[in-house]
């Protein structure tokens, strides 16, 4: 057995280093005396002294994460409440993201490591041995053990009341459901007949597959655990009619709407929704720890306030927020800038790491038989990448200070080709008509736009969630090119939901959206998203499905290229060559520059991040990636903190 990530014996010598340091006069406040090791965060003093908190070293487990702070990060003191900006009130969920506890978890340096797992053994891709931290407690100071694994597997993952569809597919390895096997109360194993190379990589994202749940507090709304005549009261309270969508509705991990759902980030919500002010208290049990023994988090209170999203960049501007990037744009970047001084607050600005700022979804499962015919024509995709001035896109929204090509990885990826993003990405009219006039759109009205087979005018409506201020802008520059090459282009904006319900039933012939959220990827991490193994994929919405369904719904591919990243997917997932992977992750890039599916347009945008002045530990330079990344989640927000000198 090849053990790949084991930093038990690590941790435990950080603990006798720890030790050492804190007898050579470091040592904890006199109410927590007896924690020779370990240092109380003073807002929670008041609580172990009156008894409704154990001292810190019965909180935290026997062999914490010890965090060593290195480079330009230092070890911060305690304090302070963090301010920051949401446009919607279901964007909490931003703190499970940025709290970024996970079982396994990336660096900077996108090495994986676990986090809320002390050690994992790996045999052959196949066999994953999970070891959890003895002692380690949910937030309300429950122990977390393998017990929450078995119940989230065989209570919620394959009950069928509450998973209709079974488990979630990626635990499925061609349709076979691991073995789970509880060795004891910290260990539990995962195995396959054959490999799983991505069960590390799914819990390590932004949005994980959770495969845990606090079974102490959910059992009480389930029918095999709870008490017939509560659940039904509850049922009555929640105003659902089954215990299922009770359970459901109390078990949000992701969403953190529930505050009453124990969690293992570092901090907590304590609001009940629906509000407009949500306050994150710290986890008194979290996991990590500095080297001199201080428990994470730095900062107590975390303050997401909603606001309307145009004005977040103003009220940015005017200092209102301590930690801000969501709600930002490029656009607003001289704006904020110039607010700096007076509002004291710096503004940094990250590389997106998605592989497209603005992508083009064209949809090839569209119900309309004549659109989907046309947009089954590499011809045609690769006509309308070409139809597209990238440079004078670039120079109008970004300043030439983006990257203009397709969508695929960026260069900080060791599988980024050049070749790959500037294929059929050079603006040139004349290819694009030939490309439209061979692909059988030869035709054209009286107004000079081209007429589809069934005489139609070759409207394309691309419609947008108008998320981003400068998307509108992005596509009246794609229509003015487009009209060139007789192609008339509407825009329908809507909300997230709806834009992407729309994509999914087929009604949506077109999308705008970003690219791939993991730009940076590296051959050890799942290319999943580049074959149909989504619905939420907006170019082929349905054949993802169907592959997410088992299925059940959606349609089976039925385009020869799209079938063969299907095949190579599922070879990547039957190796465990580091190699052979390679290959595959390079020929799935290939077919993807050769067959335009997605058209990207921009790449490698700086998004702006205003930082206080006050608040330390947040890198100048970093990635502004939702996976891998988690945002800012991938630098750690718990190791923030405020200088009370800057006061």
């Amino acid at each position: 057995m090849r053990n790949l990530f084991s930093f038990a014996a690590a941790q435990i010598a950080g603990l006798a280093a720890l030790a050492f340091v804190l007898v050579l006069g470091l040592s904890i406040a006199p109410s927590v005396a007896q924690d020779t090791l370990f240092i109380e965060p003073p807002v929670l003093g008041p609580r172990v002294v009156s008894g409704e908190l154990p001292p810190v070293r019965e909180r935290i487990p026997e062999i914490p994460k010890i965090v060593h702070l290195e480079g330009d990060l230092t070890p911060g003191t305690y304090g302070g409440e963090l301010r920051t900006l949401i446009s919607r009130a279901r964007d909490i969920r931003l703190m499970s993201v940025y709290g970024y506890a996970r079982l396994m978890g990336y660096t900077p340096e996108l090495d994986l490591q676990p986090d809320l797992l002390l050690a994992v053994d790996v045999e052959e891709d196949r066999v994953y041995t999970l070891h959890l931290r003895p002692g380690h407690k949910w937030s309300d100071g429950a122990p977390f053990t393998t017990e929450d694994f078995r119940y989230w597997w065989e209570d919620v993952a394959n009950n069928e009341s509450l998973s209709p569809s079974g488990p979630p597919a990626e635990l499925l390895v061609e349709g076979e459901a691991p073995v789970v096997e509880v060795i004891d109360e910290v260990t539990i194993r995962y195995s396959w007949s054959a490999p799983n190379p991505s069960f590390l990589d799914m819990m390590a994202r932004a949005r994980p597959v959770f495969i845990y749940r606090p079974a102490h507090y959910l059992r009480q709304f389930h029918e095999n655990y709870g008490i017939p005549r509560i659940v039904v009261a509850a049922m009555e309270e929640a105003s659902v009619s089954s215990w299922a969508a009770l359970h459901n509705r109390r078990d949000n991990m992701y969403r953190m709407d529930n505050p009453d759902l124990p969690t293992l980030q570092p901090w907590l919500n304590t609001t009940v929704p629906p509000a407009n002010r949500f306050i994150f208290m710290r986890n008194p049990y979290f996991h990590r720890v500095d080297e001199n023994g201080r428990q994470l988090p730095y900062i107590n209170e975390v303050d997401m306030t909603v606001a309307e999203g145009r004005l977040i960049p103003a009220m940015a501007n005017a200092g209102e927020t301590d930690l801000q990037s969501r709600g930002l744009n490029f656009s607003d970047a001289t704006v904020l800038r110039g607010g700096e001084e007076r509002a004291n607050y710096r503004t940094i600005l990250w590389p997106d790491g998605k592989s497209a700022h603005f992508a083009l979804y064209p949809n090839l499962n569209v119900e309309d038989p004549v659109w989907r015919r046309i947009f089954r024509d590499v011809r045609v995709r690769r006509a309308l990448s070409m139809g597209i001035d990238r440079h004078g896109i670039n120079l109008s929204l970004f300043f030439g200070l983006a990257a203009e090509g397709g969508n695929t990885l960026q260069p900080l990826s060791p599988l980024y080709r050049e070749s790959n993003f500037g294929l059929y990405a050079a603006y040139s009219p004349d290819e694009a008509n030939r490309l439209l006039d061979d692909a059988g759109l030869y035709e054209r009205g009286a107004n000079g736009m081209r007429l589809l087979r069934d005489g139609r005018p070759m409207e394309i409506i691309i419609e947008t969630a108008g998320e981003d201020p400068q998307e509108v802008d992005f596509l009246e520059l794609v229509s003015e090119t487009w009209a060139e090459i007789g192609v008339r282009v509407l825009i329908r904006t809507s909300s997230r939901d709806v834009m992407r319900n729309r994509a999914y039933s087929g009604e949506a012939l077109m999308t705008v959206w970003a690219g791939w959220d993991n730009g940076l990827a590296t051959a050890s991490m799942s290319p999943a998203v580049l074959a149909p193994t989504r619905q939420d994929t907006l170019n082929w919405p349905k054949w993802g499905q169907y592959f997410q369904t088992g299925g059940q719904s959606g349609e089976p591919v039925d385009l020869a290229e799209a079938a063969e990243l299907m095949a190579l997917y599922r070879e990547w997932q039957a190796s465990d060559d580091d190699a052979e992977r390679e290959v595959i992750w390079l020929r799935m890039l290939q077919i993807h520059a050769e067959q335009q599916f997605i058209i990207g347009v921009v790449s490698a945008v700086l998004q702006p991040i205003v930082v206080s002045n006050r608040l330390r530990n947040v890198p100048e330079q970093g990635v502004y990636s939702w996976d891998p990344g988690a945002q800012i989640g991938i630098y750690h927000p718990d190791q923030f903190w405020f200088d009370p000198a800057t006061e």
